[in-house]
């Protein structure tokens, strides 16, 4: 999922390959779960490699439960990976109710305590992706889920992991992100709906941009994407849970979500602990060539 109001839809591969005969749906199942795991958090965005599966081998429409199955196991991938982070803000979090009737309150809590004021810029950040993601989902859906689009934006993906992946060595840390920071980030993030668009590509390197370093560039964005994958999975529930799928196979793709997810977040920070985050530009040009490409020819 490139952002967090548009689902990765992973089941389009359901159909084709159970109605071929390929292989059983467990297997499916499994092999969705690191799809999803793998592009949940790599910045290359998944959305655009789906839309480019399903142009080249026809592929239909997705499979809502499932795909909510799978949004949950890379939920808990981000929990385990940041288990202790989110352990403080959600105790420090509890004094909001507090603060938001007394405003000296507020103040002296956002100055004074890291953590509440790192959760309170979570918060923050996550309506400017909620308002893009509600007013503008369907018109992102209409005019940029073409192939051409989708290799445009992966190309544009691949520039700004290049322009970025010097930065951040010496950036601000935790303690210093402002709230223009939270709105900028979140206002990126909303944008990253766009089919190509990297959410985790486009947040991260708007970080760095803003003078982030690189650890609260990544701690920030796979946090703020919580609240973004929980709308996502309640707007996608809206349209129904029937499944071809049993509970054995939907704890098999969630496992499998789960674990590819904590893998692909292990090696994107340590990537930007190295100074290797511009290596997946190459691979997002390469796709996007592809899928021009493939438009002009279709």
């Amino acid at each position: 999922m490139d952002s967090g109001f548009r689902a990765l839809h992973v089941s389009r591969f359901v159909p084709a390959l159970q109605n071929r005969g390929l292989m059983p749906l467990i297997v499916i199942a499994v092999l969705l779960g690191l799809i999803q795991g793998l592009g949940e958090f790599l910045p290359i965005s998944s959305s655009g490699h789906l839309i480019l599966a399903q142009a080249v081998f026809g592929l239909d429409e997705p499979e809502v439960a499932f795909d909510v199955a799978l949004h949950l196991g890379t939920l808990t991938a981000v929990f385990i990976f940041y288990w202790d982070t989110l352990l403080a803000l959600l105790r420090e979090l509890r004094f909001l109710p507090g603060a938001l009737i007394s405003p000296a309150r507020m103040k002296r809590l956002y100055a004074d305590r890291p953590d509440f004021r790192f959760g309170l810029l979570v918060l923050l950040g996550s309506v400017p992706t909620g308002l893009i993601g509600l007013g503008l989902q369907d018109v992102f859906k209409t005019y940029f889920t073409g192939t051409a689009s989708v290799g445009a934006a992966l190309l544009v993906t691949g520039l700004l992991l290049k322009l970025a992946g010097g930065r951040g060595a010496r950036g601000r840390g935790d303690g210093q992100l402002t709230a223009r920071d939270a709105l900028l980030i979140g206002l990126v993030q909303g944008l990253a709906i766009v089919p190509g668009f990297s959410r985790s590509g486009f947040t991260i390197c708007a970080g760095l941009f803003l003078g982030l370093s690189r650890v609260t560039a990544a701690r920030y964005s796979f946090i703020l994407s919580i609240p973004a994958i929980v709308g996502a999975a309640i707007l996608e529930v809206g349209d129904g849970l029937a499944s071809r799928f049993s509970t054995l196979e939907f704890l098999a793709g969630f496992a499998a979500a789960a674990l590819c997810g904590y893998l692909a977040l292990t090696l994107l920070v340590r990537l930007l602990q190295r100074d290797n985050f511009a290596v997946f530009s190459w691979w997002c040009w390469a796709m996007g060539l592809f899928a021009l490409s493939w438009s002009a020819l279709a």
